[in-house]
C-alpha cells in the first residue's frame, strides 16, 4: 500500500483509472445522501467528532427526530437525485428502545425506493438482523484509521469493536460500507495502514468512504496541520486500485479541497459521493453546486438520472425551499 502511496502521481492516476475502467462507467457517480436523525449527546471521545457531549462545540443534544421528517428529508434527497439514504444517529450503539422508531425509518425510506443505509454505532447481537429484516441494505461502520494510529484519535471503544461491529453485519447479509478519515495528523504510512486494513476486510466493503478531516472548533483536532489535497486523491487512487469492485466515495472535506481536486479524484476512480447540504453536522456542497460540477465534468449520476431529468427544476427548488424553512 505504502509503495502505491508512494508512486509519481501521473503513474498512480493511470494506474487508478484504469482499474476504474475495467469495473465501472468512468462518468457515471453514485449519489448518496446522510441525515442525522439523532444528534449530538454522544458518550464516545472520537477527537474529530463534534457530536461528543464532552467537547463544546456548539452542537446541541437533540432528541430522535420524527418518522414523518426524516420520510420528508428522503423524499428531497430522492428529487434531487440521490438513490441511496442513509440515517446517522449520535448513539454509542443504539439501546432496543432506540432501534424500534429507526426499523420503522428504514421501512419508509424503502417504501420510496431508495436503498437504505444507516450508521448507529456498535451494534448488539441480534440486532443487525433486526435491521435487515425492516430493509436497510447497507450498514456503515468506519475503521477510521490504521489501528497503529487509532490510540491517539479514540480510547472509548476499541479497533476490535469495529471489525466485531463489521462481522455482525455481514453475518446478516447487510451490505458494509467501511472507510476512514485522513488529515487527523496521521503519517502517510498510517494512511496505507488504513487502506491495507479495508482492502483485507473478507469480502471487500460494497460500499467505501474516504473522509478529509473537517476541523470543528472545541475538538482535539481543531488546528490539526491540514492534509495536502494531493495526498487525499492518493488515498482516492490506492482505494480504487486496492478495492476494484467497491464504491469509492468522497465524503466528508469535499468542500475543502475545492472542484479542481474534486474532479481529481474523480479521475483518481471515486465513483460515489454524499450528496446535499450537510453531512450529519457540517457543511457539504448544496445540491445544485454539486450538479453544476458533475455537468461541468460530464459525469451522470447512475441510478436516479432519468428520474432527475423528468423533474420540472421549479419542483426541486420549491421542495428544498420548503425544507430548508422547515
Amino acid at each position: 500500500m505504502l509503495a502505491l502511496l508512494d508512486l509519481p502521481f501521473s503513474d498512480l492516476i493511470f494506474r487508478a483509472q484504469s482499474v476504474h475502467r475495467e469495473n465501472f462507467d468512468p462518468n457515471s457517480v453514485q449519489l448518496s445522501a446522510l441525515l442525522s436523525i439523532k444528534t449530538g449527546g454522544c458518550p464516545e471521545d472520537c477527537g474529530y467528532c463534534p457530536q461528543a457531549s464532552r467537547y463544546h462545540t456548539g452542537v446541541e443534544n437533540e432528541d430522535l427526530l420524527s418518522l414523518e421528517q426524516v420520510v420528508e428529508a428522503a423524499q428531497i434527497a430522492q428529487l434531487n437525485g440521490a438513490s441511496r439514504f442513509c440515517m446517522g444517529a449520535a448513539w454509542r450503539g443504539p439501546k432496543e428502545k432506540d432501534l424500534a422508531p429507526v426499523l420503522d425509518m428504514v421501512r419508509a425510506v424503502k417504501a420510496l425506493g431508495l436503498e437504505t443505509c444507516a450508521t448507529l454505532g456498535m451494534l448488539k447481537p441480534g440486532q443487525a438482523e433486526q435491521l435487515r429484516s425492516a430493509g436497510l441494505d447497507y450498514y456503515n461502520h468506519n475503521l477510521d484509521t490504521s489501528p497503529e494510529f487509532y490510540g491517539q484519535v479514540i480510547s472509548t471503544r476499541t479497533y476490535q469493536d469495529r471489525l466485531d461491529t463489521l462481522d455482525k453485519v455481514r453475518d446478516a447479509g447487510i451490505s458494509v460500507c467501511c472507510g476512514g478519515i485522513v488529515g487527523m495528523g496521521e503519517t502517510r504510512a498510517e494512511r496505507a495502514g488504513l487502506i491495507a486494513q479495508l482492502a483485507n476486510l473478507h469480502p471487500q466493503p460494497e460500499s467505501v468512504p474516504i473522509n478529509n478531516l473537517v476541523q470543528v472548533k472545541g475538538t482535539p483536532l481543531a488546528g490539526t496541520e491540514r492534509l495536502d489535497p494531493f495526498e487525499f486523491v492518493r488515498m482516492i487512487a490506492v482505494a480504487r486500485i486496492t478495492m476494484p469492485h467497491s464504491a469509492v466515495r468522497l465524503s466528508a472535506g469535499r468542500q475543502q479541497i475545492g472542484e479542481a481536486f474534486q474532479a481529481l479524484a474523480f479521475l483518481a476512480g471515486a465513483n460515489s459521493i454524499f450528496y446535499g447540504d450537510k453531512l450529519l453536522t457540517t457543511a457539504n456542497p448544496e445540491a445544485i453546486e454539486d450538479r453544476a460540477l458533475l455537468e461541468k465534468l460530464g459525469i451522470e449520476p447512475s441510478e436516479a438520472a432519468a428520474q432527475v431529468r423528468m423533474m420540472q427544476p421549479a419542483l426541486l427548488e420549491e421542495a428544498s425551499r420548503s425544507h430548508r424553512d422547515g
